[in-house]
C-alpha cells in the first residue's frame, strides 16, 4: 500500500501549498532548494492520511507550524495521536508555534538542523 502522497490527497495538498500561512511561507524561504545544510524539504507532503507542513525524506524529519487552533484539547489530542503514528514510522515530528518563525527564526532553524544526521 502506498504510504507517501496518496492520490486522493493530491488536490488538498496542492490547495494547502497554494494557500499557505504567512509563517509557512516565511519558513519555506529558508528550507527550499536545499538551503538548510543541503537537505531537501517538501511542502505539504502526505504520509498515510496525514499532510505534513514540511518533510525532509533523507532525515525523516517532519515540521509542523501550529497556530491557535492547535491549542484546544481536541486538536492537541489529535496532534499527539498523529505524532505517535509518525513516530512508529520512524519520523521525528518537530512542532513550532507560528510566532516562533518570526520571533526566533535562528533558533527554529538550529533546532531543525540538530535533528540531522551529521
Amino acid at each position: 500500500m502506498k504510504l507517501h502522497n496518496r492520490q486522493y490527497l493530491k488536490d488538498f495538498r496542492r490547495e494547502l501549498r497554494n494557500n499557505s500561512t504567512v509563517a509557512e511561507g516565511e519558513l519555506w524561504k529558508y528550507l527550499k532548494n536545499g538551503q538548510l545544510h543541503g537537505r531537501k524539504f517538501r511542502r505539504q507532503h502526505s504520509i498515510g492520511n496525514y499532510i505534513l507542513d514540511f518533510y525532509c525524506t533523507s532525515e525523516k524529519v517532519a515540521i509542523e507550524l501550529d497556530g491557535q487552533v492547535h491549542y484546544h484539547n481536541v486538536t492537541e489530542q489529535a496532534d499527539m495521536e498523529r505524532d505517535q503514528v509518525l513516530k512508529e514510522l520512524g519520523i521525528k515530528v518537530l512542532r513550532f508555534e507560528n510566532k516562533d518563525v518570526f520571533q526566533q527564526l535562528d533558533s527554529v532553524l538550529q533546532e531543525i538542523s540538530s535533528h540531522f544526521r551529521k
